[in-house]
């Protein structure tokens, strides 16, 4: 329960309360993320579909986008925009993680993150075509698959820079890699029983995506960092809702 708790404090914005959560918690934290990941994407996209028979789609989904960034924080955006920047205007390892660090946005980082809510709205407006249960379950899917790629990034890439990832890196088992997919294949089937046919198609491009960027990192860098796992995050969300908004 306190690995739950600890999930719900790192990826969310909610005063969850009781005791501080302590660092030995956050690898156990992992193994929750595809859940925390499925009712935070629940959560948005029921925003919109409430919104939208109120205001005009567009406007619903910048709702919707925008609670989503208070529940969260903007805790994986800011990170993509972050990598995107030190990846497009680095060129070795010092540079792109000195980079990283700056807290000023740069080029890369705005159009990036125009990129990334851009297409969250548009995302949500096409949704708008589907049956409510439908684009809720779209939305979580995709939101389940982007927050369980930090536990294999995590678990086979090493630690580039000081910080969460290096630490819980080598505290984290395999058994925490092996809860996070069965809670992401469990979203998967149910998504596919509430009737998106092509949810299993969702999964391998989730799995193809997370590979090819682990890949990546691992000859760009030679590892992997906050900032590069929530980049990860955000490029696999994106590629699941590509998938299942393709196939509707």
């Amino acid at each position: 329960m306190r690995s739950l708790i600890a999930a719900f404090r790192f990826l969310t914005r909610l005063p969850v309360p009781g005791r501080p959560t302590t660092a030995e918690e956050l690898p156990g934290a992992l193994a929750w993320f595809p859940l925390v990941g499925a009712l935070c994407g629940a959560a948005v996209a029921g925003i919109f579909v409430l919104a939208v028979p109120h205001w005009p789609t567009p406007i619903a989904a910048v709702l919707a986008v925008a609670f989503g960034l208070i529940l969260t924080g903007g805790f994986h955006e800011d990170a993509a925009s972050d990598a995107a920047d030190g990846l497009g205007g680095g060129h070795d390892n010092e540079s792109v993680l000195r980079i990283m660090r700056d807290s000023r946005i740069g080029a890369y980082g705005a159009m990036s993150l125009w990129v990334v809510l851009s297409a969250r709205v548009a995302f949500l407006i096409a949704l708008d075509d589907t049956r409510p249960e439908l684009a809720i379950a779209a939305y979580a899917l995709a939101c389940t698959w982007g927050r369980w790629t930090a536990a294999p990034l995590i678990r086979l890439l090493a630690p580039l820079s000081d910080g969460l990832a290096k630490d819980i890196g080598p505290r984290m088992g395999w058994s925490v890699l092996v809860i996070a997919s069965i809670f992401a294949a469990l979203a998967t089937a149910a998504a596919w029983r509430l009737g998106l046919p092509h949810a299993i198609h969702a999964a391998i491009a989730a799995l193809t995506v997370t590979g090819i960027w682990a890949l990546y990192l691992h000859r760009r860098l030679g590892g992997q960092s906050g900032d590069l796992l929530g980049a990860g995050n955000q490029l696999v969300e994106a590629a699941v809702l590509l998938v299942l908004i393709a196939r509707l």
